[in-house]
């Protein structure tokens, strides 16, 4: 047991970049898509008309850089993989999209990240 308390820490810990590079890594070399594994899920098991679906994709918008301007450009960078000039400039054109159909906990973990380095961030 202790073993699996150990990865469900380092699962709990990792980075958005982490999280991204595992999900690549689950669905080339595994087969496993995350996003298809929930439905499999909600299809196996819910109450048939339950209600409104739940939203399954998500669009992280910076809203406003906020006081820390060069740690969001930083930040920015980091989590979408862009040039510092490309990412300067999608910080300086804000409101902007940062990323598009994500994930919900993807979604959440750059929002997250992004607030750290003092962002205004939403989720759509």
């Amino acid at each position: 047991m202790a073993d699996l308390k150990q990865f469900a820490e380092t699962l709990v810990n990792l980075t958005v970049k982490e999280v991204n590079d595992l999900a690549t890594i689950l669905k080339d070399e595994y087969g496993i898509e995350p996003a298809a594994a929930a439905v499999v899920v909600a299809a196996g098991g819910g109450d048939a008309g339950a209600g409104a679906e739940e939203q399954t994709e998500f669009t992280v918008v910076l809203k406003e850089a906020g006081a820390s301007k060069l740690a969001v450009v930083k930040a920015v960078k980091e989590l979408t993989g862009l040039g510092l000039k490309e990412a300067k400039d999608l910080v300086d054109g804000a409101p902007s999209n940062i990323k598009e159909g994500v994930t919900k906990a993807e979604a959440e973990g750059l929002k997250k990240s992004l607030e750290e380095a003092g962002a205004v961030v939403e989720l759509k």
